[in-house]
């Protein structure tokens, strides 16, 4: 099968300029999923864009949404196009989140002002984890912190004790995957990961694309 889509990519590059092509190899180094974000029924559908939005920025590969209470859909004017280079996961319950985030080797980390939280400079990036955010006015639920592995709040210093989720998420993100970078941890995508985004995204980058991969598996037929 890589096989397979390896000269699947090959052939469906040809419909590319150097540059796309180039892009997408300079983007997929420094993409991560060493860290993944969970976003916990988010009323504000403009904070979920956004978080998806920081996530393409910074580097996180994979953004899971719980849907236990509020529909989503992706506004497409605030993540402005970052729905095309971020894997959303979407969840009914957020057992089943949890449960395929541990599944996944990642330890739960819940951001929260909680008392025994850990600061941010502090954190340790060396395990993989997938941070949990809550609603905007409920914070998390008492289901992830009750099986969170550890805290996380940012340092804050002024009167006000709390930032919009968006805001939280991008800090955070941004400083996490900072310092992934700057580390000897390994966080790349694995070579079949890279090769599994290169063929998505150049997907999306191709119209009339159901047309030319018919053609391709017409030409392959013995595959």
């Amino acid at each position: 099968m890589e096989k397979f889509n390896q000269e699947l990519l090959t052939y469906l590059e040809g419909f590319l300029t150097e540059n796309r092509k180039e892009g997408f190899l300079r983007v997929l180094k420094n993409r991560t999923k060493h860290f993944t974000i969970a976003m916990e029924d988010v009323y504000q559908l403009h904070n979920t864009s956004a978080v998806m939005r920081s996530c393409e920025v910074f580097g996180i590969q994979e953004l899971n949404v719980i849907e236990q209470k509020f529909g989503k859909r992706i506004d497409t004017e605030i993540a402005m196009g970052a729905q095309k280079w971020v894997d959303v996961n979407r969840f009914k319950t957020v057992q089943s989140c949890i449960d395929e985030m541990k599944a996944k080797g990642y330890q739960i980390i819940a951001t929260t002002p909680h008392n025994d939280s850990c600061m941010l400079h502090e954190f340790d990036i060396s395990k993989p984890s997938a941070l949990f955010f809550g609603t905007e006015r409920n914070g998390l639920s008492e289901e992830v912190i009750q099986q969170a592995d550890g805290f996380l709040k940012i340092p804050m210093v002024g009167y006000t004790e709390s930032l919009n989720i968006s805001v939280s998420a991008a800090i955070i993100i941004q400083n996490i995957t900072n310092r992934l970078r700057q580390s000897n941890i390994d966080w790349q995508l694995s070579e079949e990961e890279v090769l599994e985004k290169r063929l998505d995204w150049t997907r999306k980058s191709i119209k009339d694309i159901e047309f030319i991969e018919k053609k391709f598996h017409e030409m392959n037929s013995s595959y």
